[in-house]
């Protein structure tokens, strides 16, 4: 056996009795509707042992006698049975229903308020896909448990028993010949187990990976088309579709083994009854009644042993799929609130970085001793190549991420010490790659905040996408489809930043917000900010240099290190890296003195 095969029987033995456990735990705020549902599934095991017996007496006190009326009296008896069956029944499964509905509406609510806790890095390494199949899928094959499994086994052992008693009763000796095919279920049953666990493994693992491929082609389809990838796509869905459905044809092979033998070892039970029985009721020993109850119960005593095949086979599927939903929710929160945030009064908007290093792979380090102080009210821009460092700055800022050494601090507090929902409600973002929510225009500027209308008009307006928005068949009504699909890059960009403008923040942190703005709307957002910024922190990323000439500082980033800081001015007269990248951007419109400067290593 391999390593990891031992590994994982080892997790599945440690797992089953813990993730049971845990899965119970979702039942005890509707202990009353279990206990009820308990109670019915008793009444109707109890109900089911009555027709056999019922039979038992039509043929020994009325058929061989031939009385009618008393053979009529025990058929309504035997009606009345079925009608009371029919009635509980319903109750217990309606019930049970209900209760699991609620059971999966819990998780579900839970499982998605811990993804909206985990920091972003979280998303970064898990497909959306997968995360999508455990608040569907996973969730589906738990309520199963729930509305098929943990409750109604108790009826068929309750049966069981029943059952095992009564023919006990009625004859020990035929008994024990109708239980003598029991060891060789069991045989069956633990190779059944032990081979099906694996297999429903996989189908899950290869249902989260048909999700996550299929979400990320689906949403990325433009590039597929543009870049002629529909053949290399439609090769590797079929590679992994294929591997599903293997998992699929390994897990039915289980089956198709299993309930045959099943009907086999009731078949032969029966044959010994038949065998055996027929020999004492020629003998005189056994009445025939008694022969033909022995049947009927041997044939119910069969049914709820499938039935527990069929919940052992529900309860694989749940521990298959609650072992990744608990993973899930045993995932830290590693960006949390302290247990006693520091609340500022009122924010000004002073931002430090001091000695801040940050790596998101340990010993990469992304950022090495950045330090500087943006005053409450002033600007500062952040430039430099691609991978520098500055998106960076912005996360750790927001605390998407927290830093390895070094502290970032809002207006002289950690923000490790203020409580995250503050920081970011003082904070507005603006980013190159803008995110709309389906809902209307206006929902999507307001972002559920209780922003008047007037004053998401005004910040619509001072970015100047009040006019294409009343340009729309139902101006800010108009609904928004997925993502913005209906909407160009550029119009988006003006939607994120009237959503950001129409909050009011402290700090207004742009990264890249007009690279995708034509130059005559850049110029119009440009005279915009000049007022809107007043009195505000900024922070602005930006690549064009020409967005950036105003603010009261640039700092320049060089392989996560701050190697400029100055005005425009005087970084172009420093003819360093600032001014590499200005006359890069700028060479055929100016002509600058000097030659060219080289990048430091």
């Amino acid at each position: 056996m391999s390593t990891a095969a031992f590994t994982e029987d080892l997790v599945a033995k440690s797992y089953d009795r813990t993730l049971l456990r845990r899965l119970l735990t979702y039942l005890r705020p509707y202990q009353a509707a279990v206990a009820v549902s308990f109670l019915l599934i008793v009444v109707m095991a109890g109900l089911d042992l009555v027709g056999p017996y019922l039979t038992k007496v039509a043929i020994d006190r009325y058929i061989t006698k031939g009385d009618a009326p008393g053979l009529a009296r025990v058929a309504a008896l035997y009606l009345l049975t079925l009608l009371g069956a029919f009635a509980v029944r319903y109750g217990q499964v309606y019930i049970l229903q209900m209760t699991g509905q609620k059971v999966m509406l819990d998780m579900r609510r839970q499982i998605f308020g811990h993804l909206q806790r985990l920091h972003v890095g979280f998303f970064d390494r898990n497909p959306v896909g997968r995360l999508m199949t455990r608040v569907t899928t996973d969730v589906d094959a738990v309520n199963e448990l729930f509305t098929s499994g943990v409750v109604t086994v108790f009826g068929d052992l309750f049966t069981l028993l029943g059952i095992m008693g009564v023919m006990t009763a009625m004859n020990p000796k035929l008994a024990l010949v109708t239980f003598s095919v029991i060891p060789f279920f069991f045989v069956i049953t633990n190779w059944f187990r032990q081979g099906s666990r694996q297999s429903f493994r996989e189908v899950r693992k290869w249902v989260a990976r048909i999700n996550a491929f299929l979400q990320e082609n689906l949403t990325g389809m433009s590039v597929v088309q543009l870049f002629r990838r529909e053949g290399r796509n439609r090769d590797a869905f079929a590679a992994i579709n294929r591997a599903h459905a293997d998992a699929n044809v390994s897990q039915i092979f289980y089956y198709a083994v299993f309930y045959p033998a099943i009907d086999l070892l009731a078949a032969v039970a029966v044959a010994m009854i038949l065998l055996y029985g027929g020999a004492r009721v020629l003998a005189g020993t056994l009445t025939l009644g008694a022969l033909v109850a022995f049947v009927q119960y041997s044939e119910r005593f069969w049914r709820p042993i499938s039935d527990l095949s069929e919940k052992f086979n529900i309860l694989q599927a749940a521990m298959a799929s609650s072992e990744r939903i608990f993973t899930l929710l045993d995932s830290p929160a590693e960006v949390v609130s302290p247990p006693r945030p520091a609340l500022l009064a009122q924010v000004r908007g002073r931002v430090a970085f001091e000695d801040v290093s940050f790596a998101y792979v340990p010993s990469q380090w992304v950022l090495r001793d950045v330090d500087f102080t943006v005053e409450a009210g002033r600007s500062v821009a952040l430039v430099g190549a691609t991978g520098a460092g500055k998106t960076t700055i912005i996360s750790l800022l927001a605390r998407f991420y927290d830093v390895q050494a070094g502290r970032v601090s809002l207006d002289g507090i950690d923000v490790k010490d203020l409580d995250p929902a503050q920081l970011r409600s003082s904070l507005a973002l603006v980013l190159q790659d803008v995110h709309l929510f389906s809902g209307t225009i206006a929902s999507n500027i307001r972002l559920g905040s209780p922003i008047p209308d007037e004053k998401v008009r005004e910040a619509a307006r001072a970015v100047h996408a009040h006019r294409f928005i009343e340009a729309l068949p139902e101006g800010y009504q108009t609904e928004v489809r997925e993502r913005g699909a209906t909407l160009s890059v550029g119009q988006k960009q003006l939607l994120s930043f009237a959503r950001a403008l129409a909050h009011d923040p402290r700090v207004l942190i742009l990264d890249e917000a007009t690279s995708s703005v034509d130059t005559e709307t850049e110029a119009l957002i440009q005279d915009a900010l000049k007022v809107l910024l007043r009195g505000r922190t900024a922070i602005v990323i930006a690549h064009r240099l020409s967005t950036i000439q105003n603010v009261d500082e640039i700092l320049v980033m060089h392989k996560g290190r701050i190697r400029e800081r100055g005005t425009h001015q005087q970084l172009l007269a420093q003819r360093g890296i600032y001014w590499r990248l200005y006359q890069l951007q700028y060479k055929d419109q100016e002509v600058l003195a000097g030659g060219e400067a080289e990048l430091p290593a």
